[in-house]
This record gives C-alpha cells, structure tokens and sequence, in this order.
C-alpha cells in the first residue's frame, strides 16, 4: 500500500440510526458474517450479536404499548447492542486489512474517502441459492459507498415473469433472504444498491433459480 491509498474504515453510523436502521444493520451482520472467511474468529460472537439482537427487538416490539419502563429497558438493549457492533467493527476493520471489498463483505459500511457523491455502479448478482423450504438466498459484490441493497423477485408462469414484488431492504450484500416462496416454482430476482447522488444504481442484471 502507497502512502496516497486511501484508508478503508468501518462507518459507524449505526450507533446514531434509527432504532430499525441498527435492528436491519446487525441482522446484515450477522448474516454477512456467518461462513464469512474473512473473518474467522470475530470478536463478539456471531451467536451472542444474535442473542442480543433478539432481546433489542423484543424490547421495541413492547414499547409499542407505551411506559417507561419498556422505553428504559428498549434503550439499555440498544447501547448493548450499539456496544458490541462497535467492538466487531473494529475487529472487522483490523480483519480487512484496507480491503474495501472485503470490509463490506462484513455487512458494515465503510466511510466514504470521496467528499463528491457519485452514482453508484450497479451490482451483480454472484450467487442465487435456495436455503430452508420457501427461501432463496441472493448475494452480490460489494458496491462502494452503498448504504444498503433493494431487492425484488418475480415468478414466472410459461416463460413470462409475474409482477414484480418487495424483497426488502438488506444492510450487506451477502445471503439477502427472500422468504415466502411457492417450492417448485421458478423466480427471477433483481437487486440495486442504495445511496450515492441519485439515491439508487440501475438494477442489476437478473438471475433465475427454482425454489425448493
């Protein structure tokens, strides 16, 4: 590395979110992370970010009936969760070794070295898997500076593809799951990553795989 390369360093952005935009970025991570062999021996347990990500959002589904003391305990979950990202995104950016791509592997963001926002280039679908029993598991590269991918999938019916439906919104770029899908019918997926000057790239190319 040059003394001119630019520094690839974990955003931590996280921390100041909205308490779904911290629930959506440690489920990416955990998802990312998981078979991950870049990073074989994390810092925080992949089973104890997960424990920890449940009790937070048990604790934001209670303070939907209102009271101080869900809101308290709501608040002390989310700095223990905001706590131990924090230690994994150290741990990832020590991991990485100013490898950009390797970094955003993790789940996590990285802070942009780019003062001028830019388009964001289109992703490409590296892996569509089927996973449990209704579920297809889509990764793709990396983009720089994304904040996050949108997905969408479609069925198809003699050879003609359905409308298109919400595949949500993925923090990582790893292992998106799509959930609820008829076995044995075949559905085409796309995905764009979101962030930069126009706020979206153009949608990847699709790719096609029968659920099973």
């Amino acid at each position: 590395m040059n003394d001119n390369t630019p520094i690839s360093r974990v955003s931590l952005g996280f921390a100041s979110g909205t308490d779904g935009q911290l629930k959506d970025r440690a489920h990416g991570v955990i998802l990312n992370m998981t078979g991950n062999a870049s990073f074989p021996a994390p810092t925080v347990p992949l089973a104890d970010l997960q424990t920890a990500l449940g009790d937070f959002i048990a604790a934001m589904a209670a303070t939907v009936q209102g009271g101080t003391a869900a809101t308290a305990t709501k608040r002390n979950l989310r700095a223990e969760l905001v706590e131990l990202l924090k230690a994994q995104a150290y741990y990832v950016q020590v991991a990485s070794a100013n490898d950009l791509a390797v970094l955003l592997s993790s789940g996590f963001e990285a802070i942009s070295n780019n003062r001028t926002r830019a388009p964001l280039a289109a992703p490409e679908i590296r892996k569509l898997v089927t996973g449990q029993t209704g579920e297809l598991m889509v990764t793709v590269n990396p983009i720089r500076n994304a904040r996050g991918y949108k997905v969408e999938f479609a069925g198809t019916d003699g050879g003609s593809i359905g409308p298109w439906s919400d595949g949500g919104f993925h923090g990582g770029s790893r292992k998106m799951i799509l959930t609820g899908l008829t076995p044995g019918k075949v559905y085409v997926v796309r995905v764009r990553a979101l962030g930069g000057s126009t706020g979206a790239s153009d949608w990847s190319s699709t790719g096609s795989r029968m659920c099973v």
